[in-house]
């Protein structure tokens, strides 16, 4: 099959998985700001997305698209040092038109990919996994705002955190415009636009992403009510 057999379909795999994983994280950014004005809208959130059984097969979608994206990322990176050969160990100039984003993509996509896997074990393993194994955990597991509180009490957890979102405002900065050139949307006007349109809204998206974070660490969020 040409989308796995194929650069081109490989390409195309990373960029259909990696714009479903910014629509994803668009929903996700919309519902972080919530908890900034309602402790207890966030929790009712959280207890709707709980281990429903929509929910459940939502998060297992969610998880094959991040797996297919990472495995297809490591392919192609592969790929393209096989294709350099000896070439990749010549001392060059860097090129001045090539982004420090492309340059470091699987860096940056490690950087990421260990950040998740902190930010699992954070929210995802206390929440979600907690409810369907029935596990103690500190917290109750749909209590998704006192689990942010707890998190980001945290300095270092804080530090981790915003390294994790630049290193994905580095990435998307760079994926959403590439994804977009490989579907074919992009022309000598579009290509332009599509690096200025995903530049503006990966830029929103991740400092959501950050001022939830740094409200939280800095007492700035609201409280649940008392008898909450």
């Amino acid at each position: 099959m040409w989308l796995i057999n194929s650069s081109i379909g490989r390409k195309v795999v990373m960029s259909v998985t990696g714009i479903a994983l910014i629509l994803f994280l668009t929903f996700h950014c919309c519902m972080n700001v919530v908890a900034l004005f309602s402790g207890e809208a966030y929790n009712m959130i959280c207890e709707l997305l709980g281990a429903n059984w929509y929910a459940v097969v939502a998060t297992l979608g969610l998880a094959a698209l991040a797996v297919i994206h990472i495995v297809y990322a490591f392919i192609l990176t592969a790929q393209n040092r096989r294709a350099r050969g000896s070439e990749r160990y010549a001392v060059t100039d860097k090129p001045e038109k090539v982004e420090w984003a492309s340059q470091n993509m699987l860096v940056l996509g490690i950087i990421i990919l260990l950040g998740l896997l902190l930010h699992l074990f954070n929210f995802w393993y206390n929440m979600m996994f907690a409810e369907l194994t029935g596990m103690a955990t500190p917290l109750h597991p749909a209590d998704g705002f006192g689990y942010i509180k707890l998190t980001f009490s945290n300095p270092v957890f804080v530090v981790l955190y915003i390294i994790w979102l630049v290193a994905i405002w580095f990435h998307l900065s760079h994926g959403f415009w590439s994804a977009m050139h490989t579907l074919g949307w992009n022309g000598k006007i579009w290509f332009n636009r599509w690096k200025m349109i995903g530049l503006v809204y990966t830029t929103l998206l991740m400092a959501g992403f950050l001022i939830v974070v740094l409200a939280f660490a800095f007492g700035c969020a609201p409280s649940l009510c008392c008898g909450a």
